[in-house]
């Protein structure tokens, strides 16, 4: 553990599970700005690039949203970025990012922007080389002594090195016995690629003996070579270090001549450019990466070398100079001068942890406060301790003798899901139901962990319907600690109609036996996961007109809906998307508008039920998006009318269709779709009444529990029953006015209602009392009356005739006489549907 640790300038997190290496990590003026400061380019094996300009206002802050210039993605991994000169024609430096079967080379350039979040960037494809074998690493350099110009070198997997000339295809040599590609770079003063063979000894091969080397068409020696006709690849020098390498890279300072580096797995080399030692190191801890800069001593050369303990280490020649503690395992790293700060260390690991890094230490201003020193009261500290004594020893009585050792269940069994990013490549949606889409199924793998023997494992696993698994049982054998099972299944939709909700849940049972208890105690552990909207969804066109409307307030600037639902529309030219359409699967088509210079969303739909899941992924992806932009303050907020008569129309429908399937058994399947829909209206009813009066979770589930529809819903005790009396119990307990309704007695016998109007009346009322300061809440105070008050104010509401009234009216009409607390605001803001389509 270092003393030091790297004092953090900048850093960022990149991504979500993506993979980095190191070659994903460059430094230079990509854009060409000259002003001699550096951008960070960063790519990703998820095929991520992306383009960092850091501008901290103090040291330490982290990534703001004008730091990053740039991210595109390209789709094939990205094992390699450099900047060059590799555009002819000009001098201009030029982006090469190398996939694995292919070598694209762009321009980046900025545009002047004409608003507050400043320049605007873009990438130009210049041209690209598809390649015929399969990439590893690259390096460039102006081969045979060219001027003005970077040529590329690509070494694929089978050893073979590829010339570019910019543009065009130069010639292929495959190295002789190659086995497994090393690392490759190129020396300018002596003209040669410089690589670590698998026989563990470096090998250089000048580029005039490769241009006159016979052609290689195949991996083999052809007859023409066995007689003569064509040189051969003939080494330059070889040097056997002993190790596989890691890295090489060449230098050649003023102060210094040129030295080739080598970083092996135990030491790292200095060599010649003959191919001898100058000076080499043993490391005390395994590497991870290296970079060789400048030293202000002359005729030396420092050495930054990060290793698999966090560490990063500063080397003059062999000195070791500096050590500094870093926050990760750097498997890249490279310095450069950003904002105006020379020598920044820039370091990357292999899970998107980027930071900007200078050395010191900063002074230490705590003072340790002084001991307070008083004497000790033998006799009170008895007194004490027998007192505590019996305490433990009535507690014991009470209990019994029989004390179970209480532990974590999370200690006894570890519980994971994973969904694949990825559809099924063959769907499992064998039986679904769903007219002529193609239905998709998903992969979902859930992972048991135990830490001691358990029995009667039983993992079951829920959707919402029309949800459908391919198995949802499972049983387990953990007769031993320490053991991993993992099971996978599909999920896909059945029916027509939409679930209420993407969330699955999967629980395990099981019993942990005990001294006293070989049987086992039982015990339940539960893992939630969240399956993706598309899931169920299709991209579809905008409509233009809609009978149900909702607009979410934000309190953060508007958000591209690209970037928020990437996989639902191309990517514009300015990757601006303020309009977006849904199409579910079974056929009902979702509109989704952003507001380009407010903070609102809009979401339309034909069908009321049909605005849940859209308006709740807006919500949860908004919350995801800000949260990795480190924003921790964001909220929504709905300053609407609240939707009753549209969710009055649904209960109405769904006491219909119950009826019906009472007498006729074949409408049971009409059934399950009404509660499937009034289910995703009642969701949607609670998030907006949380968004209104900033509900808190408990809040939320206290709703959702009161009035919620369960999908396994039974015929002999219906739902509007159920709920009527749940939300009659919150409007006697903790919404009430008085002590008068406080001693009213539920009745304990349920009766099928007749109609609909009593729980909707109730349903009015709920709300009417929140929007006058109710609380939701079933504490012990709560059993006392609490006067109500406006939010911002003290002063008890008076008594009003509309509660008296409730049983009298229609809810409807009652709701309406107070749209005046909650009018839904215009939203001018965001442009006709009609205009942006078109």
């Amino acid at each position: 553990m270092s003393l030091f640790k790297a004092r953090d300038w900048w850093s960022t997190v990149l991504g979500e599970k993506e993979e980095f290496d190191q070659g994903c990590l460059c430094l230079a003026d990509v854009d060409n700005s000259g002003n001699g400061q550096d951008k960070i380019i960063v790519g990703s094996f998820m095929g991520y690039l992306r383009i960092f300009s850091p501008h901290p206002v103090k040291t330490g802050d982290g990534s703001q949203a004008e730091d990053l210039l740039l991210e595109v993605h390209l789709r094939d991994p990205i094992l390699q970025v450099e900047v060059g000169k590799f555009v002819s024609g000009t001098e201009m430096l030029h982006l090469a990012v190398l996939h694995s079967r292919k070598l694209c080379v762009y321009s980046v350039s900025g545009t002047l922007g004409n608003v507050e979040h400043g320049n605007q960037y873009q990438i130009k494809l210049m041209y690209e080389h598809n390649l015929q074998r399969t990439a590893c690493n690259m390096t460039y350099g102006s081969f045979g002594g060219v001027k003005g110009r970077d040529l590329i070198c690509i070494q694929s997997m089978d050893g073979m090195l590829m010339v570019f000339e910019q543009e065009s295809y130069a010639f292929g040599r495959f190295l002789p016995g190659s086995l497994l590609p090393g690392p490759l770079a190129y020396s300018s003063r002596t003209d040669s690629f410089i690589t670590v063979s698998s026989c563990r000894q470096v090998e250089s091969y000048k580029y005039q003996v490769l241009a006159f080397a016979t052609d290689a068409d195949k991996r083999q020696e052809t007859e023409q070579q066995k007689l003569g006709s064509g040189k051969r690849l003939v080494v330059d020098w070889t040097l056997n270090i002993g190790e596989q390498a890691l890295d090489i890279c060449i230098v050649s300072f003023n102060q210094s001549v040129s030295s080739v580096f080598v970083l092996g797995e135990r030491n790292f080399f200095c060599l010649k450019d003959n191919g001898q030692i100058r000076f080499m190191k043993k490391l005390d801890c395994s590497p991870s990466c290296f970079l060789p800069y400048c030293s202000v001593s002359e005729g030396t050369i420092n050495t930054l070398i990060g290793n698999h303990n966090s560490m990063l280490h500063i080397y003059q020649d062999v000195t070791l100079k500096w050590a500094t503690q870093l926050p990760h395992i750097p498997v890249a790293v490279r310095v450069g001068c950003l904002h105006d700060l020379k020598g920044v260390i820039v370091t990357l690991s292999d899970d998107g942890h980027l930071q900007c890094s200078y050395l010191g230490t900063d002074p230490s201003l705590f003072q340790a406060p002084k001991v307070e020193s008083r004497e000790l009261n033998y006799d009170e500290l008895d007194v004490e301790l027998k007192e505590l004594q019996k305490i433990i020893k009535d507690v014991n009585k009470s209990q019994g003798t029989a004390l179970w050792p209480m532990t974590e269940r999370e200690d006894d069994l570890k519980v994971s899901a994973t969904v694949s990013p990825s559809f099924d490549s063959v769907s499992q949606a064998t039986d679904a139901e769903v007219g002529t889409d193609l239905v998709p199924s998903v992969t979902v793998k859930v992972t048991l962990q135990n830490r001691t023997v358990l029995q009667k494992v039983k993992l079951s696993i829920y959707v919402q319907p029309p949800l459908v698994l391919t198995r949802d049982q499972f049983t387990f054998e953990f007769k031993t600690p320490e053991m991993t099972s993992t099971v996978a299944f599909s999920v896909y939709l059945k029916r027509s109609y939409m679930p209420s909700t993407l969330d699955g849940n999967a629980v395990v049972s099981y019993s942990r036996p005990t001294d006293r208890n070989p049987d086992g105690i039982p015990r339940v552990i539960q893992c939630k996961f969240r399956l993706p909207l598309k899931l169920i969804c299709l991209p579809g066109q905008p409509s233009k007109t809609a009978s149900h409307k909702l607009t979410i307030d934000t309190n953060k600037p508007p958000v591209s809906l690209l970037s928020l639902f990437p996989g639902f529309a191309n990517q514009s030219e300015d990757d601006q998307v303020n309009v977006m359409g849904f199409r579910f699967l079974g056929g009902s088509r979702v509109t989704l508008l952003a507001s380009k210079t407010s903070q609102r969303y809009r979401i339309q739909s034909e069908q009321f039920e049909d605005l849940w899941l859209i308006t709740n992924e807006l919500i949860l992806r908004l919350q995801e998006y800000f949260e990795k932009q480190g924003i921790k303050d964001f909220a929504c907020s709905f300053s609407g009318s609240m939707p009753l008569q549209e969710y009055f129309e649904l209960i109405d429908r769904h006491f219909e269709v119950t009826a019906l399937a009472d007498a006729v058994e074949e409408n049971r399947g009409d059934l399950l779709q009404s509660l499937s829909r009034l289910q995703s209206a009642t969701r949607l009813l609670i998030l907006l009444l949380g968004l209104w009066q900033k509900l808190s979770a408990d809040q939320l589930a206290l709703l959702e529990a009161a009035f919620l529809p369960l999908q396994e819903d039974t015929q002999e005790l219906g739902w509007e029953e159920t709920a009527d009396a749940a939300i009659s119990h919150l409007l006697k307990t903790c919404l009430s006015k008085s002590s008068k309704e406080q001693a009213l007695n539920l009745s304990s016998q349920l009766d099928a209602p007749k109609d609909t109007s009593r729980l909707k009346k109730h349903i009015t009322l709920l709300c009417d009392r929140l929007a006058k300061g109710g609380r939701l809440c079933l504490s012990t105070d709560a059993a006392a009356p609490q006067p109500m008050v406006m939010p911002g104010g003290c002063t008890p509401i008076p008594e009003s005739e509309l509660e008296e009234r409730a049983l009298e009216q229609d809810s409807a009409e009652l709701f309406t006489n107070h749209r005046h607390l909650i009018a839904e605001p215009p939203m001018p803001e965001v442009p006709p549907l009609q205009g942006v389509l078109e």
